[in-house]
């Protein structure tokens, strides 16, 4: 199995992953499945060498997640695990919060974009990331082993940490090249809309500090999303309209747990979120060299900003962990996913919308000019993005048959196949968060991106034939 792919879970529909263990909630993700995986999750990291006891537990707006919150938390106590509960946060948040504590590890509640029904259980390590394949396959072990169980007088302790929003923010302003009273100097309106989030935890208050004048929606965290919380550009619009006649300098569409950011320019338009990586590179690289690192799913664009800075653009496997990893094996300055996660190691090693925000409005003092005139310099491409059916076959004879249809192509296997030329590349893999494949093709226009959709589905679909 490619290290960004998923596999079968204890239930059918349940996704397991280096994306984490989610699925629908009373279908595949259920009160035992949640229990399960927490418990395993608890026992395995506390077994690590010289690890702690301390789990951190966090969780996003969802309508299901305190019910979920509470599972976990009796549950991770049951293995011997003493909880720090840090209650409504952030992914990003939740990471942080693991290194600040020096704990074993961290459960964080979230689906991310995923739609209303979903919700997940996110597994950090000792060091801040995502469980590594490897890793999650030994957790995930102890399910099938035997988990054990602390014995009454072994039961963990419950303690809460309410300061994991400030540490955050003031990890944000600490970036060295992040010249706050420059920003704050600048009086930027923007406009925030949070899809009633965990966003509204930390959002509207980095903005203050900023000196940000904040015209904002969705802002009130009760999970009850009026959107598809996945903020690309279709279910942008209402946002778009709510931006109209505001004389924003820009706008920031967060996702519900907050660690992808997509942007609105000062002419109210979504921009797409493949920009926001390639932005926020735009900028860091200035202040500091060396390689991007970032998914075989990310547009050109960081190839483009990579070739203009002089650095690397190095392809890692679809899943923030890879990615991650990879940044730090290459000691590189900024990384992340074309779905608007940016990475900034100089922080921690976790996509970060808040960062992502910050490092927009230094670009924006920087460039003296407004966001759709930066934009505007950037080559323009088109991405087409499609998904259907697994098919309950193995996958490999579709990626043959697009070998041999695309001869000429460059040929990369790390993550499903993703075929490349030089202006355009598509690529063929299963979802890690749901039961699809997703093709994706990005070229100089839409036409001939659809054409490499197209292509790219024959042999798909002629397996459901």
């Amino acid at each position: 199995m490619a290290k960004g792919g998923s596999e079968a879970g204890a239930a059918s529909g349940l996704m397991v992953s280096v994306s984490g263990i989610r699925g629908r909630v009373g279908d595949a993700l259920t009160p035992e499945v949640v229990a399960r995986y927490a418990a395993a999750f608890g026992a395995w990291s506390i077994a690590q060498p010289g690890a702690s006891k301390k789990i951190i537990v966090g969780r996003d707006s969802r309508v299901s997640g305190p019910m979920f919150h509470r599972i976990v938390v009796g549950t991770l106590q049951l293995v011997g695990a003493d909880v720090i509960d840090i209650g409504l946060t952030t992914t990003p948040g939740c990471q942080l919060a693991v290194e600040h504590h020096h704990a074993a590890g961290g459960l964080m509640l979230s689906a991310s974009h995923n739609p209303i029904e979903w919700n997940a259980l996110k597994c950090i390590g000792s060091t801040g990331l995502f469980l590594e394949a490897s890793q999650g396959l030994a957790m995930r072990g102890l399910i099938d082993t035997g988990i054990p169980y602390a014995t009454w007088d072994k039961i963990g302790e419950v303690t809460t940490d309410d300061q994991v929003a400030a540490r955050h923010i003031e990890s944000v302003l600490a970036i060295p090249y992040i010249d706050v009273e420059a920003i704050r100097a600048r009086k930027f309106k923007v406009v925030l809309d949070c899809v009633r989030g965990a966003g509204a935890s930390i959002m509207p208050a980095l903005l203050a500090r900023l000196g940000c004048e904040v015209m904002g929606m969705n802002l009130e965290p009760d999970g009850r999303f009026p959107r598809e919380p996945e903020p690309i550009p279709d279910n942008l619009r209402e946002f778009e309209k709510f931006a109209q006649g505001t004389g924003a300098d820009i706008g920031f569409a967060v996702d519900p747990d907050v660690d992808r950011l997509a942007l609105l320019s000062d002419e109210g338009k979504a921009i797409g979120e493949d920009y926001t990586l390639a932005l926020a590179a735009r900028l860091v690289l200035r202040h500091r060299k060396g390689p991007i690192v970032t998914n075989l799913s990310t547009s050109l664009l960081i190839d483009d900003v990579a070739r203009d800075a002089g650095v690397e653009a190095v392809r890692a496997p679809v899943g923030e962990v890879n990615v991650a990893v990879r940044m730090r094996e290459l000691n590189a300055p900024i990384g992340g996913e074309g779905n608007g996660g940016v990475i900034l190691p100089e922080v921690h090693l976790g996509r970060d919308a808040p960062i992502g925000a910050a490092l927009l409005l230094q670009l924006l003092v920087e460039e003296g000019r407004p966001l759709s005139a930066i934009v505007a310099d950037l080559p323009r491409y088109v991405i087409v993005k499609d998904k259907l059916p697994r098919p309950n076959v193995s996958l490999e004879q579709v990626y043959g048959a697009l070998r041999a249809a695309f001869s000429d192509a460059a040929v990369d296997t790390q993550d499903g196949l993703r075929l490349s030329w030089p202006d355009r590349w598509v690529h063929v893999r299963p979802s890690g968060t749901e039961p699809i494949v997703r093709v994706i093709a990005e070229a100089p226009n839409e036409d001939a991106a659809r054409e490499l959709v197209r292509r790219s589905r024959e042999p798909l679909d002629a397996l459901k034939g």
